[in-house]
Parts: structure tokens; C-alpha cells; sequence
């Protein structure tokens, strides 16, 4: 425990990550988050933030906190207990990207030891180009699609890795990379990727996530032979819910109808139940039928739950149950992974607790793996 006083910059984005669980695939835009809320989004950066100032609150005796009013930071802080040194203005319900480059600016001009801000990929690009590479940064994830390598792998990681950090535990930093995607290319099922920059971030291999990677093209035949296997195998009675990506996308493929790539899609045996589904309707759809969740996990990151596929919520998961995940994913990805657990961040700390533990992964046709899931 540190007895020296710590001066912790907190940003958050309020409406980070609104869009995910509501079918937007993210939160990018006014428009958009109007019509997230509309269709009942709970903004959830908020809780996700305070999860880290619990830690925080355990591990660092003197912690001065700088942020912004209300909801960017200084309600958050408040509730944890803080005593927070608030900064700058805000219109309440407003919030802008421009306010968070402003109060990320400010934050660098007072040179706190560690800046911590609670979204997705649009504000770690509003952190950097507040900051650039001046003061140390960690992302807290609560976005929908998460790729940039600034963010921990959860909440609660961001608060021990910080804490490390704070008391100069850990005080090896890295330059980690900020990207993003064109949101509007995204919801067409096109991945447009940018790089915007470098945070100087502190290094922890197993509270870090890293960057997202793509599944080569040269794995085509194995997914192929995985989605052989999935159908082969599907129950009559039971509808399958299959998260993004390429490897679910071979499944959608074997029944004969095109998948949302970057969406989530429910089918049964022999037909297409819905395209493009989100939280709400997949509650509705698993009370009236047995289900199973297909998901292949994210490359170079490892995640099943918690990027880019918000509509499997941890309600719908529950309901649902472990027994009834089927994890897909090529032998390749898998070794990517080098013997790393697979990451799960639903939200739900009892129910990551759950989903952790061994659980056998399809990698071909009647292939298995055994591979661990990670708390």
C-alpha cells in the first residue's frame, strides 16, 4: 500500500457503449444514441468506472482524484466515496467528444500520474488527441467493440493494474495502439479500420488486452469443416445463436443464408429464425425455445463475451446457461492465443466467475480442444 498521495485523472463517457446490447454495434453519433436510448439502452460506463475506484479505494491509501462535473466522472467518484477535485464544465445529458479532449488536456497541464477514462474506441481516440504521449493512460472498457490494445482486459483489471501502477509496483510503460472503425462502415458488415495514435499505457500482459487481429483467409478450409460439424450436430428442436464473425459466419453459410457479419443471428436446423438480433428480442426468443450460443473468440484478444457482441447479454447467457455455449474456433487462432485463457467480460461479476473453467472447443470436423476460460 502506498502512503505517498497519487493524483488520478478519471474521464468517463456516458453513453459509451449504449448502442451494444440494443443491435447498434456502437454508440458513435447523436442520432444514434437517441435511438439507443429510445430502444432502452442503460448506459453503463458509469458502473464500470466505479468498479475501479473500488479497488483503487483498497489498494492506494492517498488518492487525490481529478475529473470532470456530474456524469463525465465527478458523481462516479462521489459515490465511491471520493472527495474529488472537480474540472471544467459540462452540460449535463450533453456530453461531447469535445468535452472529453478538453478535460483530457487539462488533466495532462496538471500532470497527474495516471489517467483513466471509462469507454470504448471513440474516446480512447479523444484521450490521445487530448494527451498524445504525455501522461500514462488506461482505458477502462465499456464501448462496444474495444479493439485499440489501451484498454484492460475488465473493470476490475484496470483497478489493480492502476494500482500497480500508483505504487510504482509496475512502472513499465508501453506505447499501445489506439484504433477505431468506421461505425457506419461497421453496421454494413464492412471492417474499416484506422490507426489514430499511440497512449503510453502501464504493462501488464495478463490485465491488458492486446489489438484485435483478423483470422487469415488461408483458414477457410478448417471453418469450413468446423461449420460441417456445428450442423451436423444441431438439435431439431433448439435455435442456435450465433455471435460475429468469420468462423460463425462458415456456420450461416452451411445452412445457405447470408450472416451479419459483425451482427448477431439466430437460426434452427434447417431455416433462418432472425437476422441481426439484439438483447431484447433474444430474451424473448429463449423463452419460448431451447437455445445454444455459438461463438468464436475474438482473434489476438481472446474475448467471447463483452466486444462486439453486446446483445448476448449476461442475462441472455444465463438463461441460457454454460452447458449450453458452444465455442468454435480454428486450430490457428487457437494458437495465437499462446496457452492463454480466453477472457470473458459480461458485466456480471458472479456470472465471469461462472463461465470460467475448462470448456472443449470444436476446431474441425469432430475435432476437439480443451482450453481454458479465464476470471
Amino acid at each position: 500500500m502506498s502512503s505517498e498521495v497519487k493524483r488520478l485523472g478519471l474521464i468517463v463517457n456516458p453513453i459509451a457503449g449504449i448502442g451494444g446490447r440494443v443491435g447498434l454495434k456502437g454508440s458513435d453519433g447523436v442520432d444514434i444514441q437517441k435511438r439507443a436510448l429510445e430502444l432502452g439502452a442503460v448506459p453503463r460506463a458509469g458502473d464500470r468506472a466505479a468498479q475501479v475506484l473500488r479497488v483503487l479505494g483498497q489498494k492506494i491509501k492517498d488518492l487525490e482524484i481529478l475529473t470532470p462535473p456530474g456524469e463525465m466522472g465527478a458523481d462516479v467518484a462521489r459515490n465511491a466515496g471520493f472527495k474529488p477535485q472537480v474540472m471544467g464544465s459540462i452540460t449535463p445529458g450533453e456530453t461531447t467528444p469535445e468535452d472529453t479532449i478538453l478535460a483530457a488536456t487539462a488533466m495532462c497541464d496538471s500532470q497527474v500520474d495516471l489517467l483513466v477514462f471509462s469507454g470504448g474506441d471513440g474516446t480512447a481516440r479523444d484521450i490521445f488527441r487530448g494527451i498524445g504521449d504525455q501522461i500514462p493512460a488506461l482505458g477502462i472498457p465499456a464501448g462496444v467493440k474495444i479493439q485499440s490494445a489501451v484498454f484492460a482486459t475488465h473493470p476490475r483489471a484496470a483497478g489493480y493494474l492502476a494500482a500497480l501502477y500508483l505504487s510504482n509496483r509496475s512502472p513499465n510503460l508501453r506505447e499501445a495502439e489506439v484504433v477505431d472503425l468506421d461505425e457506419e462502415a461497421y453496421r454494413q458488415g464492412i471492417i474499416a479500420t484506422r490507426l489514430y495514435g499511440y497512449l503510453l499505457v502501464p504493462h501488464h500482459s495478463r490485465l491488458l488486452q492486446n489489438s484485435k487481429a483478423p483470422t487469415p483467409a488461408s483458414e477457410n478450409v478448417q471453418m469450413e469443416a468446423i461449420a460441417w460439424d456445428v450442423v451436423e450436430n444441431m438439435l431439431p428442436d433448439c435455435i442456435y445463436i450465433l455471435g460475429p464473425g468469420t468462423t460463425t459466419r462458415a456456420v450461416a453459410n452451411r445452412l445457405g443464408f447470408k450472416k451479419t457479419l459483425v451482427g448477431v443471428d439466430v437460426v434452427a436446423h434447417d431455416k433462418l429464425v432472425t437476422l441481426d438480433v439484439n438483447e431484447q428480442k433474444l430474451l424473448a426468443l429463449i423463452e419460448s425455445a431451447p437455445a445454444r450460443i455459438v461463438i468464436t473468440p475474438i482473434g489476438g484478444q481472446g474475448f467471447l463475451f463483452g466486444r462486439g457482441n453486446q446483445p448476448i447479454s449476461a442475462e441472455v447467457i444465463k438463461q441460457i446457461g454454460r452447458e449450453n455455449l458452444q465455442v468454435i474456433c480454428t486450430p490457428g487462432k487457437l494458437h495465437t492465443f499462446g496457452g492463454r485463457p480466453l477472457l470473458v467480460d459480461t458485466g456480471d461479476i458472479d456470472l465471469d466467475a461462472q463461465l470460467s473453467g475448462h470448456i472443449s472447443i470444436t476446431t474441425g470436423y469432430r475435432e476437439r480442444a480443451v482450453y481454458r476460460i479465464g476470471n
